[in-house]
């Protein structure tokens, strides 16, 4: 007879997988913050984690006179390296929050994707660049040192199809649409959402895209640092298909594992079919590249 440790298991891959969400508290150390990163992937798979999530910007500070100075090639690179590795080492996934590349001439913010055996799965270039001047509060331009990616990324891991954006792209729902009429079930988005913006903006975007297209939808932030510099609201959030928030950490260095349950997003969009109801004779929304 099977283990009862062993049997619960098994009826959990069923349906469901474990997710890990990683708020790192990040420095100008990059070595310091790889290793972090690295020590809490260790932990998530000790937590028995299918897959595990890294911030924004997780392996140096966040801002146009840390970009150019941290990039690195993906892959190749120095976190590359040691992502691949941790995966490997540990047999899960790692979406490795995201890193400034280099390629050529051109700088951009990078999620990589790693396979339990360490190969990468692909990566996705942030699309929309958060270039923003909300009067006497915050101005960014990352656009003075970015460059946009131009395309989608998605993938599948034990039965879950699952869309890549960063931070900024959350703020275009056309961009969610497009995942979710290619199929995901989840969007995951390493962000790092300000003082201003992430007070007033930051749950209920997340609400909204979970909302909207009936999936899953995790935001993975940098614990909060502290002035002089860009500071993270932090609150990474996990959010349901009918837009409950499942699991909201505060602003310092934490980690949240939970299970996923896939058949809550089957019985959503069975209860409110609005995507069997859309009016695609009059209005839809496509991927036109």
């Amino acid at each position: 007879m099977l283990h009862t440790s062993i049997l619960k298991q098994y009826f959990r891959t069923m349906s469901t997988f474990r997710l890990a969400l990683v708020q790192l508290a990040v420095s100008d150390d990059k070595v310091r913050n790889i290793t972090r990163a690295i020590d809490y992937i260790e932990r998530a798979k000790k937590n028995r984690a299918d897959i595990v999530v890294l911030p924004e910007c997780f392996n140096s500070s966040y801002g146009i006179s840390h970009f150019e100075k941290n990039a690195e090639e993906i892959p190749g690179g120095q976190t590359s390296i040691a992502l691949s590795d941790v995966a490997k080492k540990n047999n899960i996934y790692v979406i490795g929050g995201t890193i400034p590349e280099r390629e050529d001439d051109k700088l951009y913010n990078t999620c990589t994707i790693w396979a339990p055996d360490g190969k990468m799965i692909g990566k996705y270039r942030k699309m929309h660049l958060f270039d923003i001047d909300i009067k006497g509060k915050i101005t960014f331009r990352e656009s003075d040192s970015l460059s946009p990616g131009n395309s989608l990324f998605t993938f599948e891991m034990m039965g879950c199809k699952i869309g890549i954006g960063i931070c900024y792209d959350i703020r275009f729902e056309e961009m969610a649409k497009l995942y979710r009429n290619q199929g995901c079930q989840m969007l995951i988005y390493p962000a790092a959402f300000n003082m201003t913006t992430g007070p007033l903006h930051w749950s209920l975007l997340q609400r909204s895209r979970a909302n909207d297209n009936q999936l899953y939808v995790a935001c993975v932030s940098p614990a909060r640092g502290s002035p002089p510099g860009y500071i993270a609201w932090g609150h990474t959030q996990l959010t349901n298909p009918w837009g409950e928030i499942l699991h909201e950490l505060d602003s310092a260095e934490d980690m949240i594992v939970c299970d996923i349950d896939l058949k809550t997003v089957d019985e959503v969009r069975a209860q409110i079919p609005i995507f069997y109801q859309r009016r695609t004779d009059l209005y839809d929304t496509v991927w036109v590249k």
